[in-house]
């Protein structure tokens, strides 16, 4: 496999199975350079990819996943089957069910551990 930059997720599985293949690589050898700078490669990806800040709460990840990631509020209008029940997600008046948030996970490939993590929803004024 040739190193170059990882630019996409077929990119980042080729990385990663390549990695798996050199993964006992005798330190100090070619093969172990090459392993280190794939891990890094990867690991750089996967920071872009899917940020991991400890703050960013589910919401915070579906508008990341909008803003920097190419999906749209109408992809995720979708998958979760309505305009109106994207808005309410985004805008904090409606929880992720587990079905929403398995259907995010399967389309959009976002990490469980982000989405499934607990935040606050806005209170409607009676």
């Amino acid at each position: 496999m040739e190193i170059r930059p990882i630019k996409n997720d077929e990119d980042h599985a080729a990385a990663l199975a390549e990695i798996a293949k050199l993964w006992d690589a005798v330190e100090g050898s070619e093969d172990d350079d090459k392993l280190d700078l794939l891990a890094t490669l990867v690991s750089r990806y996967e920071a872009t990819r899917w940020p991991t800040v400890s703050n960013m709460d589910p919401i915070e990840l579906l508008q990341f996943a909008i803003d920097e990631l190419g999906h749209t509020q109408a992809e995720l209008a979708e998958l979760l089957g309505s305009r109106p029940r994207a808005s309410e997600v985004l805008n904090r008046k409606r929880a992720l069910s587990i079905e929403m948030i398995r259907k995010i996970h399967d389309a959009w490939k976002l990490p469980l551990e982000l989405l499934i993590k607990p935040y606050a929803l806005v209170s409607i004024a009676a």
